[in-house]
């Protein structure tokens, strides 16, 4: 399938199959991760992925309710970088969370973005101060989002050409 299609039909999947991603699977969307470009190709970026139900059912948990579907899904992808090794690790992070979402696309599954970054848990505790104490992760690090992933349980249409906002392209001025 070439590129283009691949982005017309990529959807965000929030239902998904009682079924386990292969090993091999998500050893392709994990080395697809490690490919993202990065400012100065410092990397700043750790992947963490989270295959344990009990953990799942945890990382569900994190912010209500934007993360609750992550309860259906057997795989997350939890995505964090080193704040103090680059000025732009949110972009650095956020273009590898998207590698992860197309390769999983390529491989003949379903994700969703969860964003972790600037949502709470609680009134009291950001949603990312939870996954760093739930998953051990060195303060050093932010946590950007979480990435569900899994066969999909649902269909969704692509969006349709005719809408898209063309109105928001521009050519030479805004």
């Amino acid at each position: 399938m070439m590129f283009y299609d691949q982005l017309k039909s990529r959807r965000s999947v929030r239902k998904f199959k009682d079924q386990e991603v292969e090993k091999e699977k998500i050893d392709v969307i994990l080395k697809s991760a490690l490919r993202a470009p990065s400012s100065r190709s410092i990397r700043p970026w750790q992947f963490i992925a989270v295959i344990d139900r009990e953990l799942l059912l945890e990382l569900a948990l994190c912010r209500d309710p934007g993360s609750t579907f992550l309860k259906g899904a057997p795989l997350a992808i939890v995505v964090a970088a080193d704040k103090g090794l680059s000025d732009v690790w949110i972009e650095d992070a956020s273009i590898a969370a998207m590698l992860v979402q197309l390769a999983a696309h390529d491989l003949g599954l379903g994700s969703c973005w969860i964003q972790v970054r600037e949502r709470f848990h609680t009134e009291q505790e950001k949603a990312e101060d939870y996954i760093r104490d739930l998953l051990a992760i060195p303060e050093q690090y932010s946590v950007e989002c979480m990435i569900a992933i899994g066969y999909a349980d649902e269909e969704k249409k692509p969006h349709e050409e005719n809408k898209l906002l063309y109105e928001n392209l521009h050519f030479n001025q805004f």
